[in-house]
């Protein structure tokens, strides 16, 4: 199943969820947020979101400063 994350085309298992996503693009730890659809995405439900074909993702790494 392709979906956009970041502005570029990704294809993901039917069954991917957010955690496997963020798993997969070796994005580990840290602060970051995610967005589907305009939509954010709470962090307590990345093991159970799933993706929808074309779906349109956004994810940011939340930097801090002073």
């Amino acid at each position: 199943m392709n979906i956009i994350v970041n502005g570029e085309s990704q294809t993901i298992e039917a069954s991917c969820t957010a955690a496997q996503l963020i798993e997969q693009m070796g994005i580990s730890g840290g602060r970051i947020a995610m967005e589907v659809n305009r939509e954010i995405v709470p962090r307590s439900t990345y093991e159970t979101h799933r993706f929808h074909p074309n779906d349109i993702v956004e994810i940011v790494h939340a930097v801090g400063g002073g």
